[in-house]
């Protein structure tokens, strides 16, 4: 390999790398901006974006590695299975609780105020979140349950109930 080829082999993975950077920052503004919408706080927020910051360096990198010959096809597929499967079992949990207080937020089952019980504890929302929610119990004590755990349930909403029984006894 000469100079120029060499150079040249640089500049492509230099691109590569910006090209990779810029679609993934637009993803992650768009996705800050439906997370802060279904009501992510900051922290559940800045965990997710570090996770596909992660993602991306290492698809920057397995790009630039197979480009330059640093690696061969089978290898980076490889690699980008063995990373993907490390990833999705690392978040496993966090992930279910996000998508089910998602499900929690977005069909309305829990809000900020409704009375709820589940198992031994019963008290008053005070906080929905992304992966868990607050309950101030009837003693006093504050209980966070994550979500996944409240939307298999049986989680009881009273407030709900109320209305609905009133609604349909019409």
């Amino acid at each position: 390999m000469n100079a120029d080829q060499a150079l040249t082999m640089i500049g492509f993975s230099a691109g590569i790398v910006v090209i990779v950077v810029i679609v993934f920052e637009l993803f992650l503004r768009l996705l800050r901006k439906v997370l802060r919408r279904s009501g992510g706080t900051e922290s559940s927020i800045r965990t997710i974006t570090e996770v596909v910051r992660i993602v991306y360096v290492l698809i920057a990198a397995i790009a630039v590695a197979s480009y330059t010959g640093l690696a061969n096809s089978l290898t980076v597929l490889t690699l980008s299975g063995v990373a993907g499967l490390l990833i999705s079992l690392a978040l496993q949990p966090t992930l279910s609780n996000m998508i089910s207080g998602y499900y929690l937020m977005r069909e309305g089952l829990i809000r900020v105020g409704d009375v709820v019980a589940y198992g031994a504890v019963r008290g008053r929302v005070i906080r929905v979140a992304l992966r868990n929610t607050w309950i101030l119990a009837e003693a006093g004590d504050v209980v966070v349950i994550g979500n996944t755990t409240l939307f298999n349930g049986p989680l009881v909403n009273v407030t709900r109930s109320a209305s609905f029984i009133q609604q349909y006894q019409r």
